[in-house]
């Protein structure tokens, strides 16, 4: 095939007016002779790490370096030299900062669309999922991810809504479209003992060949000849550091890279190959709660799926690896001090998020108490006059917090703030940045890459690394 005819007479130029808009350039801004590639990517795997600031990645591998002596699989790509890097803008077509559902409809449906909806336009203009298009030339598709698998990240590469929010909805269209893998939590939107309508979702899995997992065990033994839906938690499953660290969670919750490595295993030997999206979307949430622990390990946890993921596309040869975030989230960091390095090492001693701290506290709680649990959690006992803050949240004494996924008023904030002081980490928000980020591909279309791009060309990259038209 000639790319360079297919480019310029297909996905991209066909595209009109409808990418115009003042947060992105014009389409023939992407130059046709650089999408040229000496071979067809089979398989992709796309892999995101929700709302990472680029000091997220730093830390990650900073911790992983000091703890172990080994750095982050995904920094280890960049210092051997092995994949193609990029800086990516990741603006919706509302704001220059995206949400999740506009960022992932940017991959998904290659087209900018308002934050909160999901590849559908501001005048109800709906735009085919990518994972959709796929499915059509004849590939497998599954998603994986530490979130419900109705969120936002996986929704986008898979259907059309015009609310994120409508997550029962959106598991009833994933059993109508007959994707091969779909793996993560939301059992709120499947289960007819929880869903307001009553309706059995599962029994519409079951009825269409699919197997159900609900524990780890469950998922380990199935079979790789059908689809597969594991459903492992009420909304996301736990941080992985909670995980870790508490044996019935440890038992019962797979890891983001078992997931990956059972999703790849399903699907690897389809003759058409297959399109796979990993997404850690706790990173995210720890962000939004600058919670240190869970953004960490959840990071960690993406980190260990790189290397399922680098181990099969190294030999298999013909995968297309994508590695990126759909935006920054809060940009934490490393803060400059005489004891920088001894307080970010404390973080090693962490067993728990500050989201379960926080959780086991109530006006009852005494000062000797918080002091105690900060102890056992954190390495390190809070001050008398710091529990006495946290405790003014409990009591009534002091405004609580609000924020998104913070739907008890946990003081994160105020513990973040206090943490601080013990493991040299800032950050500048609880929410959302409008930076560019990371973007990383390894194998078959990877040089189609250019050192700058904008979410959207993403779509058309997938496209015509796979050689499949936009035609449906």
């Amino acid at each position: 095939m000639d790319r360079r005819k297919f480019f310029r007479n297909g996905s991209l130029f066909t595209l009109g007016t409808t990418l115009i808009n003042p947060f992105q350039l014009a389409a023939n801004d992407v130059g046709s002779d650089l999408f040229e590639s000496s071979k067809k990517a089979k398989n992709i795997i796309f892999m995101v790490s929700d709302g990472m600031s680029t000091g997220t990645l730093n830390m990650a591998d900073l911790f992983l370096n000091r703890k172990t002596g080994k750095g982050s699989n995904w920094l280890q790509l960049y210092k051997d030299n092995k994949i193609k890097r990029a800086l990516m803008d990741t603006a919706s077509a509302s704001s220059i900062v995206t949400d999740s559902s506009a960022a992932s409809s940017s991959w998904g449906g290659g087209v900018r669309v308002n934050n909160g909806s999901l590849n559908v336009g501001p005048n109800g203009e709906e735009y085919l999922p990518i994972w959709q298009k796929f499915k059509k030339a004849g590939k497998m598709a599954g998603c994986v991810t530490t979130v419900a698998i109705t969120h936002a990240t996986p929704a986008g590469f898979c259907i059309n809504s015009k609310k994120r929010s409508a997550q029962d909805d959106i598991a009833e269209m994933y059993l109508d479209l007959g994707f091969d893998v779909m793996m993560g939590g939301g059992n709120n939107n499947f289960d007819p003992a929880v869903r307001k309508d009553k309706k059995d979702v599962y029994a519409g899995f079951y009825a269409k060949g699919y197997q159900i997992a609900k524990t780890r065990q469950e998922m380990l033994s199935l079979r790789n000849d059908k689809p597969i839906l594991g459903v492992f938690d009420e909304d996301a499953v736990p941080y992985n550091i909670d995980r870790i660290n508490t044996p019935e969670l440890k038992s019962k919750i797979p890891t983001l890279a078992e997931m990956a490595q059972k999703a790849i295993d399903r699907m690897k030997d389809h003759k058409k190959g297959f399109v796979l999206q990993i997404e850690s979307g706790k990173v995210d949430w720890a962000a939004h709660g600058n919670d240190i622990g869970g953004l960490i390990y959840d990071q960690i946890a993406l980190d260990e799926a790189i290397k399922v993921a680098m181990d099969f596309a190294e030999k298999d040869g013909n995968t297309l690896l994508i590695i990126t975030t759909d935006h920054g989230n809060a940009n934490p960091g490393v803060i400059y001090g005489k004891d920088a390095n001894t307080n970010f090492d404390s973080i090693q001693k962490y067993s728990h998020t500050n989201e379960v701290i926080l959780n086991s506290f109530n006006n009852s709680t005494t000062v000797a108490q918080i002091r105690e649990k900060f102890e056992a959690t954190n390495g390190t006992a809070v001050t008398e006059e710091e529990a006495k803050i946290l405790l003014s949240y409990y009591n009534g004494l002091h405004k609580q917090e609000d924020g998104l996924y913070n739907y008890k008023k946990l003081p994160f904030k105020a513990l973040a703030e206090i943490q601080q002081k013990y493991n040299s980490v800032g950050w500048i928000s609880m929410d959302h940045s409008a930076d560019y980020v990371e973007l990383a591909m390894y194998g078959p279309g990877s040089d189609l890459l250019k050192p700058f791009v904008k979410n959207t060309d993403l779509h058309y990259l997938m496209l015509e690394a796979a050689e499949v038209e936009n035609k449906f």
